[in-house]
C-alpha cells in the first residue's frame, strides 16, 4: 500500500527488481499506478543514485532509490511555522521583508516537498506576511531554487504585493546574480536572448525551446580560471531555471549543475553539491516611499570555497 503522507522514502532498489524500468519499479514498490508512477518520475520525485532520470531508465539491484509520494488528493499544503537554519533577514520593514536564502530551502511549500521553506521560516520568526497570492504562495512575489543561494523579498503588506508583482512583470527590479560556468564564453560579455519552456522529455527539467517565453540573459565575465569562468548575470527576465538553461545551451553549464549536464568530475573536485549560483544584488523601488533600494548578499562558504580551489589552479 503506498504511503499518503507526502514523505520522502528512501530505499535500495531490491533484487527482484534488477532490470526493471524505473518507473514500473516505483509503481511495484508503492502500490501505485503505471500512470501515477510515470508522472511521478517526470516530475523529478524519483532520484537514482542521486541523479533524475528518465521514467524509461533500467534500475539495478543495490541503487539507492529517493521517492517523494504524493500527498494524499485534496491535502493542504502545511503552512506551518518552521525554524530554518541559515535564513537571515536582510531588511524589514511593515511592507516588506529581504531575505538571505540558505541552500536546500523552498521559496513556499509545494505538494512533494517536505524540506525547509522561506514563508515557513519568516513565519518561526514572527513575521507577518501578505495574505494575497495563493494559500501556499502568500507574499511570494518572485522564488529562488532550492539550490540557489541569494536575496529574496516577500511582501508583508496587501499594498507591497501589487506594487511588487507589477513591478517584476515590468521588468522593474533590477536582479544580478553570479554564477561560474564551466570553460570560457566567446564573447567574454553578451546576451542571451533564446525561449525557455519546459523540456520536452524532462518534465523536471526546463530548455530552450522554439516558441516557448521570451527569456533574455546578460552576462560579463569577470574572472577566468583555467577550467571555469565567474560570471556577473544581470536578468531581464525570470523564467524558472532560466540562467541555468540558457548557459547549459551555450555549452557553458553552471558548475555544479549535474541536471543540466555539467561536469561531475569538476564538481566532486569543488566540494559542490549543487549549482555554483547566488542571487547577489536586488534593486527596486520601494512600494510604498517610492525610495529606490538595493540589496547585496555575501558568497555562502561553500561558493565562496570553490572559487579558492579554482583559484588555485583548477
Amino acid at each position: 500500500m503506498a504511503s499518503t503522507d507526502g514523505e520522502r522514502r528512501f530505499m535500495p532498489v531490491p533484487d527482484g527488481l534488477d532490470g526493471m524500468r524505473l518507473d514500473q519499479a516505483v509503481s511495484r514498490l508503492f502500490g501505485l499506478s503505471r500512470t501515477a508512477a510515470a508522472a511521478l518520475v517526470e516530475a523529478g520525485d524519483a532520484i537514482v543514485d542521486g541523479q533524475p532520470r528518465p521514467k524509461s531508465d533500467k534500475v539495478s539491484a543495490g541503487s539507492w532509490l529517493e521517492v517523494t509520494l504524493p500527498p494524499p488528493p485534496g491535502a493542504a499544503v502545511a503552512l506551518a511555522p518552521e525554524p530554518v537554519d541559515g535564513l537571515r533577514i536582510v531588511y524589514d520593514d511593515d511592507d516588506i521583508v529581504v531575505v538571505d536564502k540558505p541552500v536546500g530551502v523552498a521559496a513556499h511549500p509545494s505538494p512533494g516537498w517536505t524540506g525547509p521553506t522561506v514563508i515557513g521560516g519568516l513565519a518561526a520568526m514572527g513575521e507577518r506576511i501578505a495574505t494575497s497570492g495563493a494559500a501556499e504562495r502568500q507574499g511570494v512575489v518572485h522564488r529562488l531554487d532550492v539550490g540557489t543561494t541569494g536575496l529574496m523579498v516577500v511582501a508583508k503588506s496587501e499594498v507591497a504585493y501589487s506594487a511588487l508583482k507589477r513591478a517584476f512583470k515590468e521588468r522593474e527590479v533590477e536582479k544580478r546574480y553570479s554564477a561560474v560556468v564551466q570553460g570560457h564564453l566567446d564573447p567574454l560579455r553578451g546576451t542571451i536572448d533564446a525561449p525557455i519552456d519546459r523540456h520536452p522529455g524532462r518534465d523536471y527539467k526546463f530548455a530552450v525551446v522554439s516558441g516557448g517565453k521570451p527569456s533574455i540573459t546578460h552576462y560579463d565575465t569577470i574572472e577566468a580560471f583555467p577550467s571555469a569562468s565567474l560570471v556577473d548575470v544581470h536578468l531581464e527576465t525570470g523564467r524558472t531555471h532560466q540562467i541555468r538553461v540558457h548557459f547549459a545551451a551555450l555549452r557553458h553549464p553552471c558548475v555544479g549543475d549535474l541536471t543540466y549536464g555539467a561536469d561531475p568530475t569538476l564538481a566532486a573536485r569543488l566540494d559542490l553539491t549543487r549549482q555554483w549560483l547566488h542571487a547577489r544584488e536586488l534593486s527596486f523601488e520601494h512600494p510604498t516611499s517610492g525610495e529606490r533600494v538595493r540589496f547585496e548578499s555575501e558568497y555562502p562558504s561553500d561558493l565562496s570555497h570553490a572559487l579558492a580551489v579554482l583559484g588555485d589552479g583548477w
